[in-house]
C-alpha cells in the first residue's frame, strides 16, 4: 500500500489536538472551536447557531467532533443547517479532525466545528 502525504495548498487543516486543545497554525486553542480552510476561530457549541449558518453558499458539510464518543446533534441545530442547505455529519472529534483534513485538502467546501476531547 502506499501512502500519499495531504497537500493542503493555502488552506488551513487540524496539526493534532489532545485533551482540552487543538493545534492549528501551530498554536494550541484550549477551547471548542470552527475550522475552514480560511481559518479558524471561536466557536461557542451547539447553541452558537449564527457563526455556524454565516457559513451559507461558502461550505457544504460542516464535521461536527463531539468530543471524546459520537454524540447527538440537537435536532434544531440539523434542521436550520438543513433548510440553509448545509449538511452536518456528527462523529467524535478525532474522527472529525482527520475527515476535514482529508477533504479540504482535495479544495471541498467543508468545514468543522469541534468539542475538544478529554482523554
Amino acid at each position: 500500500m502506499r501512502l500519499t502525504e495531504l497537500e493542503f495548498d493555502d488552506a488551513q487543516p487540524v496539526q493534532g489536538y489532545g485533551p482540552g486543545f487543538f493545534r492549528i497554525a501551530g498554536e494550541a486553542v484550549a477551547a471548542p472551536l470552527i475550522v475552514t480552510a480560511s481559518g479558524a476561530g471561536p466557536w461557542a457549541g451547539y447553541d452558537d447557531l449564527d457563526t455556524l449558518l454565516a457559513m451559507k453558499g461558502e461550505i457544504d458539510v460542516i464535521f461536527f467532533g463531539t468530543g471524546d464518543e459520537i454524540g447527538y446533534l440537537p435536532s434544531a441545530l440539523k434542521e436550520a443547517l438543513d433548510e440553509a442547505g448545509i449538511g452536518v455529519e456528527a462523529m467524535n472529534s478525532p474522527a472529525a479532525c482527520r475527515t476535514y483534513n482529508v477533504l479540504v485538502s482535495e479544495g471541498r467546501r467543508v468545514a468543522a466545528a469541534l468539542l475538544p476531547v478529554t482523554k
